[in-house]
């Protein structure tokens, strides 16, 4: 190949002569025979295969080797996605009432007053941040399908951190195929009856826990599914009037068991059905064998959750409906006391009292419309219910109402600011204690979400 094209770079250097300036054309065109016929000799000993025809020696071209066929899909390498999501809130209020400063910035029937000035005088002003959360979800292939992975937190702290603002665990949880492992939504709930409200805690009458499970998923097509969970079981008691008796000073409550939850779900355009429950089982021991009253026992606690959404007006609208009955399991609901209570037991001098499971009942009613592009309203009740013993205190939490309205406005994509009435009231069992909380909220949340790197599946 450099040799044709030293020839041609040879025969383009030539000089041109003109009738003027050769006498002998002759000889001009001798010369020029020759060249084609070295170069054609050249071309013949190159390995080329012609596409022209023969009498077109001149359109001779060199075949390369065609491309190699692409790779099956299959073959392609594939790293799987990362994406990082979360929200930065502000929630600032006026409430005209007051509650446990604990919980300053949420409205918790089981947080108000159980008797008269008990968290102080009313009427206080509040802000905070808690809201605000982070988190990361993963998706990577493998043969047995994508194992998907979930990590967020927010700063809404609870338990031994109430009242602060600090890390606290949302999410961390993962699946592959049929079975999932880790901390998120029990099977007993259902996230999508929660509203479109500001006020963090939510309803109290809802069914809504995050707790430590394995899961296992034989069905699901779609937004359709059933699942059963194994999870991490965990209760509360009221001794009641009994407290700080010697007789119970040893009783120790232990769960041999985990919780066993599930839930089928049924959806479609319209929306989606769900009935869920859970069953499990509690021990209490008595310590102190040796005593003459014997305090041990055990129950079996139970629930069944009913709830669903419903889209109406060209999904303009979402009804939200949830109900819920059950007993022993407070620790379940989104506001609700303990779930066994001490009882009076007749009859027996040896065991003049025991544990009682507690009824509970919960509802939710809910509606959340669409204005415009700019604009949504959520409206609707909550109420929760608990059966009572005896032997607890006069001024034990019964029964708890929530309701709120708002109107959100957004202005741009992934921020959303608004306004919201809050109403609250608590009602204690037996010494005739009622007490509302009203309150005012307006808040901004910026939310963001981004692919770090791999394809939106």
């Amino acid at each position: 190949m450099t040799r044709t094209f030293l020839l041609l770079s040879i025969l383009l250097a030539c000089p041109v002569f003109s009738p003027a300036q050769s006498s002998d054309q002759g000889d001009l065109r001798q010369r020029i025979d020759q060249l084609e016929k070295e170069l054609q000799e050249l071309k013949a000993r190159l390995p080329t295969t012609s596409t022209a025809a023969p009498d077109h020696p001149s359109e001779a071209t060199v075949q390369t080797a065609p491309p190699p066929p692409p790779k099956d899909e299959k073959e392609k390498k594939d790293y799987g996605t990362m994406d990082i999501y979360g929200a930065a809130q502000l929630d600032m209020g006026y409430d005209a009432g007051s509650n446990d400063p604990n919980w300053f910035d949420v409205m918790r029937p089981t947080k108000l007053p159980s008797f008269k000035d008990e968290f102080g005088k009313d009427g206080r002003f509040y802000s905070g941040v808690r809201q605000s959360r982070f988190g990361v979800k993963t998706s990577t292939p493998t043969r047995f399908g994508d194992l998907k992975t979930i990590f967020e937190f927010e700063l809404f702290g609870v338990g031994v951190d109430a009242g602060q603002t600090t890390f606290r665990l949302r999410h961390a949880w993962g699946e592959l195929g049929q079975f999932g492992a880790g901390q998120t939504w029990s099977p007993f709930m259902d996230p999508d009856v929660f509203p479109n409200s500001l006020e963090y805690w939510g309803p109290p009458g809802m069914v809504f826990f995050r707790n430590v499970q394995l899961r296992w998923t034989p069905y699901s097509k779609g937004d359709s599914n059933f699942m059963i969970a194994l999870e991490r079981p965990g209760a509360s008691a009221d001794p009641g009037s009994l407290a700080g008796r010697v007789e119970i000073a040893n009783t120790r409550g232990r769960f041999p068991a985990p919780d066993i939850s599930a839930h089928y779900r049924g959806s479609g355009d319209w929306g989606h059905v769900q009935i869920g429950g859970i069953v499990r089982y509690i021990r209490w021991d008595d310590l102190n064998p040796t005593d003459a009253i014997r305090t041990d026992g055990n129950t079996w606690g139970w629930g069944v959750n009913l709830s669903g959404n419903f889209k109406l007006n060209q999904k303009k609208d979402v009804v939200r409906l949830q109900g819920m009955f059950g007993e022993g399991v407070q620790n379940y609901m989104n506001d609700a006391p303990v779930d066994v209570a001490a009882e009076v037991h007749f009859g027996d001098p040896t065991r003049p009292f025991v544990g009682k499971k507690l009824p509970v009942t919960g509802v939710v009613t809910f509606l959340d419309h669409t204005w415009s592009e700019k604009f949504s309203t959520s409206v609707g009740y909550s109420m929760i219910d608990v059966g009572n013993t005896i032997l607890q205190p006069n001024n034990s939490f019964e029964r708890g109402h929530y309701g709120i309205l708002n109107l959100m406005y957004y202005p741009v994509k992934n921020l959303m600011t608004g306004g919201e009435f809050q109403w609250g009231r608590r009602k204690n069992v037996r010494d005739g204690w009622t007490y509302d909380d009203y309150r005012v909220q307006i808040g901004a949340r910026y939310n963001f979400s981004f692919n770090v790197f791999g394809e939106k599946q």
